[in-house]
């Protein structure tokens, strides 16, 4: 009878994580727009009209204290244009120092005139909280007046707030109305916004079609959002046939913009040869790119290159230091695979305690090699002491999602007896399943123990290995 003892990283490509789900899109969809200054000549009066023009002439050769000294009277006496950009300059810090509560009072003065572009600015403010306190009712007022304006930024963040209920009630057929208005004006990020509402079913019935309509618009206006967003929709094949020579090409857009969720993807077709020829430098450029951003998930791949000598050269603690940077965020993946790295010494002192401690992690968060792994420590007795019940939990967890090492484990804890009643049937069982996947120690111990066993006891174990396999490894 044979038996295993081996750790498994993460094998979603050698422990590396796959493309960034969808789920990820909600990341990053609240932008607001802080509008630019307005250079319209005044209708109202010649003498206006000529400072006016002054001030937008100083602005535009990078004079902005003398703009500035040419808007600030009109301000004062009341024009709003003028006001607004006073209050930009106050905003951006050009002429005069950066002071929020003055941009503040310039904007509601001509927010308080019906300027929607200045509405739209005061709600940004109170939004951010930035020269009062943050205040999403009052945001919501200021947006409301411009978006009944036409403003499109103010229908874009209107929808925003109406998605996140922030200052009213959640309400998704709300957003997706000023989304849509907004949208319908060739607003790229509330086209972005209006594909993901289509995508998830947010607000309408989910339609990946209309989702790739509204994100192919985006898109071309380079929206880095909308790239990776169309990029995931031809990869997967949803709304548009499966396609991964496009998908490239929208990643690769958005990576070029610096949008580490598309290198991450961009390095995850070179790392699988979808789309472009196969290629380990390449994908440890874009993996990298992503990385120094912060990406966890490019962290662990990177770590993997590092780890396998792929496209980099071999460095366990080149490996160990990107794998910890993305465990530290809590990605499960690099925490398994950093617990493979202490269990063996590779890059950073042996230590079985801190690889028990990594792997519960992963483990906790369902990733299924670090359940596998995490039972092997409870069967082993290292660090903790030995307790075949708790590593019969874990295994049971990981064979669950179809770890073959999992599986043939649970058959030898059955055929011997270990947090188990000795079992022969349940043995075979889990061998069999084991042996499909093409594991030949499962198939040699499935064949040795039925040997032992009668027809009726293998036909039974059979039939149980049926049913487990129809329920996906569920309750077996």
């Amino acid at each position: 009878m044979k038996t295993a003892d081996r750790d498994r990283v993460a094998h979603d490509g050698a422990g590396k994580s796959g493309p960034s789900a969808l789920a990820r899109l909600f990341s990053r969809i609240k932008r607001y727009l802080i509008l630019p200054l307005i250079f319209l000549s005044l209708a109202s009066s010649p003498s206006f009209s000529a400072d006016f023009d002054k001030g937008v002439a100083a602005y535009k050769r990078g004079d902005y204290a003398t703009a500035l000294r040419e808007w600030t009277p009109l301000a004062e006496q009341g024009n709003a244009l003028a006001q607004f950009n006073v209050g930009q300059m106050y905003l951006n810090g050009r002429g005069v120092p950066q002071d929020y509560k003055a941009a503040m009072k310039w904007y509601r003065l001509a927010a308080e005139q019906g300027d929607a572009d200045a509405q739209v600015n005061l709600g940004v403010m109170y939004d951010d909280g930035r020269g009062v306190p943050q205040d999403y009712k009052a945001a919501m007022k200021w947006y409301r007046l411009a978006a009944e304006q036409g403003v499109a930024e103010a229908q874009y963040n209107l929808g925003v707030m109406y998605k996140n209920g922030q200052g009213v009630p959640q309400d998704y057929k709300v957003a997706l109305k000023w989304y849509r208005l907004a949208a319908e004006q060739g607003n790229a990020k509330a086209q972005f916004s209006l594909g993901v509402m289509y995508d998830f079913g947010q607000g309408v019935p989910q339609d990946h079609k209309t989702a790739v309509k509204w994100y192919r618009f985006a898109a071309e206006q380079e929206d880095p959002d909308a790239q990776y967003n169309l990029g995931l929709k031809y990869m997967k094949g949803q709304g548009v046939p499966q396609d991964y020579k496009v998908a490239v090409k929208w990643f690769r857009f958005g990576a070029e913009q610096g949008f580490a969720d598309a290198q991450t993807n961009l390095g995850v077709m070179y790392d699988n040869g979808h789309g472009v020829p196969q290629d380990d430098k390449a994908a440890s450029k874009w993996y990298r790119l992503a990385a120094e951003q912060g990406d966890a998930d490019a962290q662990t791949n990177l770590g993997v290159m590092y780890n396998n000598g792929h496209g980099v050269p071999q460095d366990d603690k080149a490996a160990s230091k990107w794998y910890r940077l993305a465990a530290e965020q809590g990605n499960a993946k690099a925490q398994n695979n950093l617990g493979l790295m202490y269990k063996n010494g590779w890059g950073v002192p042996q230590d079985y305690k801190a690889a028990m401690k990594l792997y519960r992690l992963a483990a906790e968060q369902g990733l299924a090699e670090a359940q596998y792994n995490l039972g092997l420590n409870y069967v082993r007795g290292q660090v903790v002491p030995q307790d075949y019940k708790a590593a019969l939990k874990w295994f049971s967890l990981a064979a669950e999602q179809g770890v073959s090492g999992a599986q043939y484990s649970l058959g030898l804890m059955h055929h011997h007896g270990k947090g188990v009643p000795q079992d022969n049937v349940y043995a075979h069982m889990w061998w069999n399943i084991a042996a499909a996947t093409g594991d030949e120690d499962a198939t040699h111990n499935r064949n040795t123990v039925a040997l032992k066993m009668t027809p009726a006891e293998i036909l039974k174990a059979q039939k149980l290995a049926r049913e487990c396999f129809a329920k996906d490894y569920k309750n077996c």
